[in-house]
């Protein structure tokens, strides 16, 4: 019998080839988790040209791939209206055959170790309660839950927000 060969999962910068494929893995995420509409990270302007908005200054933004094919991600910029030294985790996103194996933990640490060679002091990230999984990888990190959103994301259907001092 033959053995079932071992998933091979890597953490890699995007590229704009991975614009496409990247935007629909959000998408099909967040509909999953009925994150939709207005309010949502869903309808950022981004979406659809990830890679230009995460090559600029102070961004960073990471494909989780299984096999070579995209399966999750995740991105660290800086806080829309926000203080100079806090950064947003955005976009941490991963579907369902990438889910279990550990690899949520590994990519936030991989962004929290980018965040800071980027020379942020603070992470934000604003969420939604029903995620309950996500939630409980940000309170293992040792993020804090915030009573208000900080800076000017636009996401007003989040209705949890968390920091970790980096």
């Amino acid at each position: 019998m033959e053995a079932t060969p071992t998933p091979t999962f890597a953490i890699r910068p995007i590229n704009a080839a991975d614009n496409a494929v990247l935007a629909q893995l959000i998408r099909n995420v967040m509909t999953e988790f009925s994150c939709v509409g207005e309010g949502f990270s869903i309808m950022d302007p981004e979406m659809d040209d990830l890679y230009a908005t995460y090559s600029q200054a102070g961004s960073a933004f990471f494909a989780l791939t299984l096999n070579g094919k995209i399966v999750g991600c995740a991105g660290i910029g800086p806080l829309k209206g926000g203080e100079a030294t806090t950064c947003e985790l955005r976009k941490m996103y991963f579907l369902p055959e990438a889910r279990g194996f550990g690899w949520g933990q590994k990519i936030l640490e991989h962004c929290l170790l980018t965040a800071k060679e980027l020379g942020y002091q603070l992470c934000y990230l604003e969420t939604v309660n029903w995620m309950k999984t996500a939630n409980q990888l940000y309170q293992k990190f040792g993020f804090e839950s915030l009573d208000n959103q900080l800076g000017a994301t636009g996401h007003s259907s989040c209705n949890l927000f968390y920091a970790k001092t980096l």
